[in-house]
């Protein structure tokens, strides 16, 4: 770098300055802060040390993605050597920003001797010579080296670092950053860095050994090296969301104010980036279950609704008291990371010995980290088994996150297991609050704390597991408690997170098969666990986890223009069942079409029991551009290659006889091979063709709808009324996009249709279709998804018709109505054995009930109903 030298006046002097200035080879910016890349003994040496250290590839292409103009300065939160030369080795080999400068770093140990001697020799003749220490801020060098693309890097917290800039003046990076910015057009990117040690929280009460070694979330040298020869694997680093400069400087935060209060809000808003950032996978600082409770049964809105119940209810305080002391107990999790940490060991022997992987949606899981440092999380997966939240824990701690506080049915609580669950964050509750003040009191408090500790809680909308296979209608209850605690100020934001958990075959399977067909649910007990052994020796698939957009309260809020604090209970009440209903379309979308639901859809929807290979797979190659059209994510195996993941899932079905291969001619050819699906059997295989049945909903209302009219020539118009009436039938069987009127879903399906060459345009008149011959074979294949439900209601319609209302509504109803379907089904007037479902009966009668048929007095709307059923029905069968 050149610069202008005071030439001594004296000749022995101008000899002098000319000997130095030839050590210094013309220069005197050698500064130790500057670790130029080098080779040689000891880059090799910090590479093999640094080797267990892990970066997420994508977190690496957060740095590739930078603008190539940027000027790169990485932060880090506390003044650490060790992750300075971490990231200056590590990064050389990723072919990304490697950070030479350091801000108040001078790592002179590792310096080459001869540039600790020049950078000695030019301080010291710069003060000889001028009188004044030598600044690389006044001389240049900081603002030509980062002009020249060397990365630098920066400690947000440092030891007397405040005491230095606030009280001695002493140049400030963050500041000197802020002016370098508005002197030049290139972008400065600030790009936090984080580095664990582990992932456990910090605890509450550090222990000696903490304190004498350091913790283990900001470790000592010894710790830390111990650590990287110990356990390698155990440490990894992060890299947080790039702050642009500009952006930053032109928002109204900081635009208007002077570079010193600036460079303070900078430094905040750097601080709680790193805060967040690190909560967002340790968690929050875990208390002891005593304090915990303290601090929620000594809360003054607590302490006020035990007083006013106490005097209301003539009870005296202390009874009070003790009643929420026992309710708190009853409800709160006992959580404990490093059990959570140790029971990762067996939970990844059990995964691994039951499924053959895990189909993980990255991209969507590192959206929901990445929300989470604007409020905790709440995770809302679909329930399909009590695999899923097992699997959702595990899978988020092995990915850098803490394990969320989970809504558990209070009959999980038993021995052993209640007290295993609650260690992982199970936290239990009663199926009804009804008549129980104190006990919804203190359920609600609890939430409320959780959220204002900034916990992540796991709740299943579904309020239990799907029997049948598709997504249960929303349970608002947990959805009203969370609405009310973010009213109450427990968080600044809350971040919904909808999940898809799928399964190419559930454990459950054959308890739900009787639950279906009227067996009652039997209690979780010890026993049932020990019986759960027999699952170990089977094999279940693959299991495929994703995640959709995280959905953010309060930016749902603001889009809105709503204001939860002054809403009323009428509009709040509204916005929680818009809430519900966005959360189960939200899984919806992100569920995933496996081969096994495909299989089982084409096999149900034939027309006869008995099927060809052949035949089988046009119906799925039929069902699967459908899929492709509407763009529905499809397992790895769809995608890559079809017929043979379908013929696979076809095999499996056979191996385990729910399908059975037709007694042949030995000497026939495999292709001609045919297959009968026994109807005992078919209600196995509605489970898994309901894992995908909401993809096919639109196009099973407009082909019935087509079909209704019963016609090859229609308008599109011709069909609006009809597929409105079946999506309120269907109100409570299938979840439908608030967002998206029913003319854009049906018009969408008839492109598809076209595609398919089961419609064509008329030639001349507008927005008018003609059905191929190929098509109207087709349309019933889609129209075949309603005819379980239909059959299903049939079955309810026809117990109201028989049934005076006064007879109706008593608690033996569902088995009269169960005794019913099997008797309609022995006289062949039902062709279905899985539309004897009791889940459908349920939703059957929710429909009837609210639509004005009660009984057998009801016979105007009995018939009405009677008839379009019936012409339903009679124009999907024939």
């Amino acid at each position: 770098m050149p610069e202008t030298n005071i030439q001594p006046a004296a000749p022995w002097r101008q000899k002098l300055h000319r000997f130095f200035m030839g050590l210094l080879k013309g220069t005197h910016q050698y500064y130790l802060f500057h670790l130029p890349p080098r080779n040689g003994l000891l880059p090799l040496m910090f590479k093999w040390f640094f080797r267990g250290i892990t970066i997420d590839q994508q977190h690496l292409n957060i740095l590739k993605s930078l603008p190539p103009d940027a000027v790169v300065v990485y932060t880090i939160k506390y003044r650490s050597y060790f992750e300075y030369l971490f990231y200056h080795t590590r990064y050389r080999e990723e072919k990304v920003p490697v950070p030479e400068l350091g801000f108040g770093l001078r790592p002179w140990l590792v310096q080459p001797v001869s540039r600790v001697l020049r950078c000695f020799l030019a301080h010291l003749h710069w003060l000889a010579t001028r009188r004044q220490w030598l600044d690389p801020y006044t001389s240049g060098y900081w603002r030509q080296m980062l002009l020249d693309g060397r990365a630098a890097i920066l400690p947000l917290v440092e030891k007397h670092g405040f005491y230095r800039r606030f009280v001695k003046a002493q140049a400030d990076p963050l500041r000197f950053l802020i002016e370098l910015q508005r002197t030049i057009d290139r972008p400065i990117h600030i790009v936090p860095h984080l580095m664990f040690f582990s992932k456990l929280p910090e605890s509450a009460t550090p222990r000696l050994r903490d304190v004498i070694f350091g913790t283990e979330q900001r470790p000592g040298m010894l710790r830390r090296t111990l650590t990287l020869f110990r356990q390698p694997g155990k440490v990894f680093a992060e890299i947080s969301q790039p702050l642009d400069l500009r952006l930053f400087l032109n928002s109204s935060a900081g635009s208007e104010e002077s570079p010193e209060y600036q460079a303070l809000l900078l430094r905040r808003r750097l601080l709680q980036q790193h805060n967040r950032h690190r909560q967002s996978i340790t968690g929050p600082v875990v208390k002891s279950h005593e304090e915990f409770k303290e601090s929620i049964l000594s809360g003054q809105r607590l302490r006020e609704f035990m007083t006013q119940y106490s005097d209301g209810r003539n009870q005296p305080l202390r009874e009070v008291r003790k009643q929420a002391d026992s309710y708190l107990d009853e409800i709160a999790a006992k959580y404990n990371p490093t059990f959570i940490n140790f029971a990762c060991i067996p939970v990844n022997w059990l995964l691994n010995t039951m499924y053959d992987g895990i189909v993980l949606d990255k991209e969507g899981l590192q959206r929901a980290k990445t929300m989470s440092r604007k409020g905790p999380l709440i995770l809302i997966p679909c329930h399909k088994s009590h695999m899923d939240y097992i699997i959702l824990s595990y899978m988020l701690y092995r990915n850098n996150m803490p394990a969320p506080h989970i809504a558990a049915g209070k009959n999980l609580s038993f021995w052993p297991m209640g007290p295993i669950f609650r260690a992982g964050g199970a936290f239990f509750i009663r199926r009804t609050f009804s008549g129980a003040a104190v006990y919804s009191r203190i359920f609600a408090e609890y939430i409320h704390k959780l959220l204002e500790d900034g916990f992540n809680i796991e709740l299943f909308i579904e309020g239990g597991r799907s029997r049948t296979g598709k997504l249960l209608m929303p349970k608002l209850g947990f959805l009203t408690l969370l609405l009310n605690a973010f009213k109450a100020g427990a968080s600044e934001d809350m971040i919904f997170v909808p999940i898809f958990i799928g399964y190419d075959q559930v454990v459950e399977e054959s308890a739900y098969l009787q639950e279906l067909t009227g067996g009652s649910k039997e209690p979780e007990s010890l026993s049932k666990v020990l019986q759960a052994r027999r699952f170990l020796k089977r094999r279940y698939g693959k299991i495929y986890i994703n995640f959709h957009e995280p959905i953010s309260l309060r930016e749902l809020l603001e889009t809105n223009d709503l204001e939860l604090p002054t809403m009323n209970s009428k509009d709040q009440n509204a916005l929680c069942r818009n809430l519900g209903w966005r959360v189960i379309n939200a899984i919806d979308k992100v569920s995933v079409v496996t081969p096994h639901a495909l299989v089982a859809s084409a096999a149900l929807n034939c027309a006869t029991p008995r099927f060809s290979a052949d035949e089988l797979m046009q119906i799925v190659a039929l069902y699967t551009d459908i899929l492709f059209a509407q763009k529905v994510k499809l397992t790895d195996t769809l995608m890559l290659d079809p017929p043979r993941a379908c013929a696979q899932a076809l095999e499996n079905y056979v191996q385990r006889k729910i399908i059975e291969a037709a007694p042949v001619d030995k000497a026939a050819p495999p292709e001609t091979t045919q297959y009968i699906l026994p109807p005992h059997k078919r209600l196995q295989l509605e489970y898994y063709k309901n894992n995908c049945i909401a993809h096919f909903v639109p196009a099973a209302f407009t082909a019935a709808a087509i079909l209704e009219k019963d016609a090859f020539q229609f308008s599109a118009a011709d069909l609006q009324e009809r597929y409105r009436f079946l999506q309120n039938f269907f109100k409570y069987e299938f979840a439908f996009d608030l967002d998206v009127s029913e003319d854009r879903f049906m018009r969408k399906t008839i492109k598809a249709f076209i595609d398919e060459a089961m419609l064509i345009p008329h030639q001349t008149l507008p927005d008018t279709y003609q059905i191929t011959a190929a098509g109207f074979r087709k349309l019933k294949s889609f129209a075949r998804f309603l005819l379980t439900y239909f059959e299903s209601y049939w079955v309810v319609l026809t117990f109201f018709k028989q049934t005076p209302r006064g007879d109706s509504n008593g608690k033996d109803r569902m088995k009269k109505i169960q005794a019913l379907g099997k008797s309609m089904l022995r006289n062949h007037e039902l062709v279905l054995s899985e539309s004897l479902s009791a889940i459908n009966y349920d939703n059957a009668i929710s429909f009837f009930t609210t639509n004005g048929v009660r009984g057998a007095e009801n016979s105007d709307k009995i018939e009405s109903f009677e008839q379009t059923i019936r012409r339903f029905l009679y124009l999907i069968k024939q």
